[in-house]
């Protein structure tokens, strides 16, 4: 269950789904497979409306998903569609922009937590934890955990090149949490200077944040490969 957290902002989700994943070697978008004789979409947006913070959602979709229509949602809040862009930045940039078209979204207050379509295993504990922990603090935060392996440096003929010192780095996870009027700036801005954006927290640093690290799960694994689906499937057995 969910908790509440005081904040003077609501919140709204945004979750990037026009991604194809070429890896997952299949013809179906990858947050559309089954896991568990159910979407992996449907457990990942059901997650995120279940949770009290959470005001409502905007998807950004594939502009002819045929797939959508037949998620089943639990919720009673609203659920509005956009549609993606060619870049998983093109798409929150869309769905910021549906939201700020929105009556009952305030441009100049709220907030908004990006979550990968393909993370069905978010704890409800971890979105209030991130809301704990960031607060009213302009900088935003995301779920992240501490690399505890080794690293190692590619170079050529997938030799090692060199070891990268662990002390310091985390591996970035979504929900990320950042104030929308922000947000849409810094996306904004990283677009116009051509950067590459491979999360909103990039876009965000660029612009001269330093989003909070809150340390979530290792459960809530990405699908990007077949064998996460059968993993996902233990994760979520086992938090029943």
């Amino acid at each position: 269950m969910s908790s509440k957290q005081k904040t003077n902002h609501a919140i709204w989700a945004i979750v990037p789904a026009a991604g194809i994943g070429k890896r997952m070697q299949t013809d179906m978008p990858k947050q559309y497979l089954s896991l568990n004789n159910r979407p992996v979409i449907e457990y990942t947006i059901n997650a995120l409306l279940q949770n009290e913070n959470i005001s409502g959602l905007v998807i950004a979709l594939q502009a002819d998903d045929i797939y959508w229509p037949d998620i089943n949602i639990n919720s009673q809040k609203p659920v509005l569609r956009t549609t993606g862009g060619k870049e998983r930045a093109d798409s929150v940039l869309n769905a910021l922009n549906e939201l700020f078209s929105v009556e009952q979204f305030d441009a100049d207050t709220d907030w908004v937590m990006v979550h990968d379509a393909v993370r069905p295993c978010l704890r409800q504990q971890d979105i209030d934890k991130l809301v704990l922990e960031v607060g009213e603090d302009g900088n935003g935060g995301l779920l992240a955990l501490p690399v505890r392996d080794t690293m190692k440096r590619q170079g050529s003929r997938a030799a090692v090149a060199a070891t990268v010192e662990r002390e310091n780095l985390w591996h970035a996870l979504t929900p990320q949490y950042f104030s929308a009027a922000s947000l849409k700036k810094a996306l904004e801005k990283a677009q116009s200077d051509g950067l590459a954006i491979t999360d909103e927290s990039s876009a965000m640093e660029f612009a001269g944040f330093s989003p909070k690290l809150v340390q979530g799960h290792e459960d809530n694994i990405k699908i990007t490969r077949p064998d996460d689906l059968r993993l996902a499937s233990l994760y979520l057995q086992s938090q029943e």
